[in-house]
Protein backbone atom coordinates (compact mmCIF):
# COMPACT_ATOMS: atom_id res chain seq x y z
CA UNK A 1 0.00 0.00 0.00
CA UNK A 2 1.64 3.52 -1.04
CA UNK A 3 4.10 2.45 -3.36
CA UNK A 4 2.61 2.85 -6.82
CA UNK A 5 6.05 0.56 -8.61
CA UNK A 6 4.47 -3.21 -9.24
CA UNK A 7 6.81 -6.16 -7.82
CA UNK A 8 5.87 -7.14 -11.39
CA UNK A 9 8.61 -5.13 -12.81
CA UNK A 10 11.94 -6.82 -13.43
CA UNK A 11 15.53 -5.38 -14.43
CA UNK A 12 14.39 -6.30 -18.03
CA UNK A 13 11.28 -4.22 -17.95
CA UNK A 14 13.57 -1.44 -15.81
CA UNK A 15 15.84 -0.91 -18.87
CA UNK A 16 12.78 -0.79 -21.16
CA UNK A 17 11.87 1.97 -19.02
CA UNK A 18 14.90 3.57 -19.66
CA UNK A 19 15.63 3.74 -15.91
CA UNK A 20 19.46 3.86 -14.97
CA UNK A 21 20.96 0.31 -15.42
CA UNK A 22 22.86 1.87 -18.37
CA UNK A 23 25.72 4.78 -19.49
CA UNK A 24 23.94 7.26 -21.85
CA UNK A 25 26.43 8.72 -24.13
CA UNK A 26 25.06 12.35 -26.29
CA UNK A 27 26.92 12.26 -29.30
CA UNK A 28 27.79 15.67 -31.11
CA UNK A 29 24.62 15.33 -33.11
CA UNK A 30 22.40 14.53 -30.18
CA UNK A 31 22.05 10.84 -30.80
CA UNK A 32 22.04 8.38 -27.54
CA UNK A 33 24.00 5.88 -27.12
CA UNK A 34 23.19 3.30 -24.25
CA UNK A 35 25.84 1.17 -23.17
CA UNK A 36 24.31 -1.87 -20.47
CA UNK A 37 27.20 -3.13 -19.61
CA UNK A 38 30.45 -0.79 -18.17
CA UNK A 39 32.66 0.23 -20.76
CA UNK A 40 35.93 1.90 -21.49
CA UNK A 41 36.05 5.67 -21.95
CA UNK A 42 39.06 4.61 -24.79
CA UNK A 43 36.45 2.65 -26.61
CA UNK A 44 33.98 5.35 -27.20
CA UNK A 45 37.10 7.65 -28.00
CA UNK A 46 38.37 5.23 -30.63
CA UNK A 47 34.90 5.51 -32.47
CA UNK A 48 34.88 9.10 -32.05
CA UNK A 49 38.96 10.31 -33.01
CA UNK A 50 38.10 14.37 -32.78
CA UNK A 51 36.19 14.37 -29.67
CA UNK A 52 37.24 14.18 -25.87
CA UNK A 53 34.58 12.52 -23.32
CA UNK A 54 32.93 14.21 -20.18
CA UNK A 55 30.71 13.03 -17.48
CA UNK A 56 27.50 15.36 -17.22
CA UNK A 57 27.95 15.77 -13.14
CA UNK A 58 32.05 17.10 -13.89
CA UNK A 59 30.47 20.25 -15.63
CA UNK A 60 29.78 23.57 -14.28
CA UNK A 61 29.64 27.04 -15.07
CA UNK A 62 33.13 29.00 -15.79
CA UNK A 63 35.33 25.70 -15.66
CA UNK A 64 37.03 23.88 -18.14
CA UNK A 65 35.49 20.16 -18.89
CA UNK A 66 37.05 17.04 -16.97
CA UNK A 67 38.09 14.73 -19.93
CA UNK A 68 37.32 11.06 -18.73
CA UNK A 69 40.64 9.05 -18.73
CA UNK A 70 40.81 6.45 -21.74
CA UNK A 71 41.19 3.56 -19.18
CA UNK A 72 38.16 4.86 -16.92
CA UNK A 73 34.82 2.74 -17.20
CA UNK A 74 31.64 4.39 -17.44
CA UNK A 75 29.84 4.23 -15.09
CA UNK A 76 26.24 2.76 -15.28
CA UNK A 77 23.35 5.45 -14.59
CA UNK A 78 25.24 8.02 -15.57
CA UNK A 79 25.17 10.57 -18.83
CA UNK A 80 27.92 11.30 -20.45
CA UNK A 81 28.69 13.63 -23.59
CA UNK A 82 31.24 13.78 -26.43
CA UNK A 83 33.11 16.92 -26.70
CA UNK A 84 34.76 18.39 -29.84
CA UNK A 85 38.46 18.50 -28.97
CA UNK A 86 38.84 22.39 -29.74
CA UNK A 87 36.23 22.96 -26.82
CA UNK A 88 38.44 20.79 -24.56
CA UNK A 89 40.10 24.13 -22.76
CA UNK A 90 37.62 26.32 -23.14
CA UNK A 91 35.44 27.48 -20.02
CA UNK A 92 31.98 26.48 -20.27
CA UNK A 93 29.51 28.89 -20.62
CA UNK A 94 25.78 29.13 -18.70
CA UNK A 95 24.89 29.32 -22.90
CA UNK A 96 27.18 26.51 -22.84
CA UNK A 97 25.38 24.23 -20.25
CA UNK A 98 21.60 24.92 -20.89
CA UNK A 99 22.33 23.61 -25.24
CA UNK A 100 24.11 20.61 -23.57
CA UNK A 101 20.83 19.86 -20.96
CA UNK A 102 18.46 20.31 -24.33
CA UNK A 103 20.70 17.96 -26.28
CA UNK A 104 20.30 15.53 -23.14
CA UNK A 105 17.04 16.35 -22.68
CA UNK A 106 16.20 15.91 -25.91
CA UNK A 107 17.97 12.75 -26.30
CA UNK A 108 16.63 10.99 -23.54
CA UNK A 109 12.96 11.71 -24.46
CA UNK A 110 13.47 10.69 -27.73
CA UNK A 111 14.49 7.29 -26.22
CA UNK A 112 11.74 6.82 -24.48
CA UNK A 113 9.56 7.24 -26.62
CA UNK A 114 11.36 4.69 -29.27
CA UNK A 115 11.30 2.27 -25.83
CA UNK A 116 7.56 2.67 -25.69
CA UNK A 117 6.54 1.90 -29.37
CA UNK A 118 8.81 -1.35 -29.37
CA UNK A 119 7.10 -2.16 -25.81
CA UNK A 120 3.98 -1.41 -27.33
CA UNK A 121 4.35 -2.84 -30.61
CA UNK A 122 5.27 -6.17 -29.14
CA UNK A 123 2.14 -6.71 -27.79
CA UNK A 124 0.02 -5.97 -30.79
CA UNK A 125 -0.85 -9.51 -32.16
CA UNK A 126 -3.41 -9.69 -34.68
CA UNK A 127 -6.49 -7.56 -33.92
CA UNK A 128 -5.90 -7.91 -30.48
CA UNK A 129 -4.49 -4.56 -28.92
CA UNK A 130 -3.20 -4.82 -25.27
CA UNK A 131 -2.01 -1.07 -23.90
CA UNK A 132 0.36 -1.45 -20.90
CA UNK A 133 -1.08 -0.57 -17.71
CA UNK A 134 1.28 1.89 -16.05
CA UNK A 135 0.40 2.92 -12.33
CA UNK A 136 -0.74 6.21 -11.81
CA UNK A 137 1.27 8.61 -10.96
CA UNK A 138 4.37 7.08 -11.01
CA UNK A 139 5.85 7.48 -14.34
CA UNK A 140 5.27 11.32 -15.19
CA UNK A 141 6.29 12.64 -18.85
CA UNK A 142 8.30 15.68 -18.41
CA UNK A 143 6.49 18.29 -20.06
CA UNK A 144 9.14 21.62 -19.96
CA UNK A 145 13.12 21.82 -21.12
CA UNK A 146 15.42 21.37 -18.69
CA UNK A 147 17.17 24.83 -17.22
CA UNK A 148 20.48 25.46 -15.70
CA UNK A 149 20.92 27.98 -13.12
CA UNK A 150 24.88 29.20 -11.87
CA UNK A 151 26.61 27.06 -10.28
CA UNK A 152 24.51 23.92 -11.41
CA UNK A 153 25.48 20.71 -12.82
CA UNK A 154 23.45 18.98 -15.32
CA UNK A 155 22.39 16.05 -13.02
CA UNK A 156 20.63 18.98 -10.92
CA UNK A 157 18.65 20.10 -13.67
CA UNK A 158 15.93 17.46 -12.87
CA UNK A 159 15.79 17.84 -8.98
CA UNK A 160 15.76 21.20 -8.70
CA UNK A 161 12.85 21.10 -11.84
CA UNK A 162 10.95 18.44 -9.33
CA UNK A 163 11.81 20.41 -6.18
CA UNK A 164 10.16 23.71 -7.97
CA UNK A 165 6.80 21.59 -8.69
CA UNK A 166 6.37 20.35 -5.50
CA UNK A 167 6.54 23.94 -4.48
CA UNK A 168 3.57 24.57 -6.26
Amino acid sequence: MGICASSEYTRKDAIALNLPFTSKLIHLDGTLQEFRHPVKAGHVLSQNPNCFLCNSESMYINSQVPHIPANEELHLGQIYFLMPLPRSHVPLSLQDLCQLAVKAHAALVHSQRAHSLTKISKLISGNDVRLPSTPQGCFKPSDGLPSVEPGGTLRHVEATKQRSSKLK
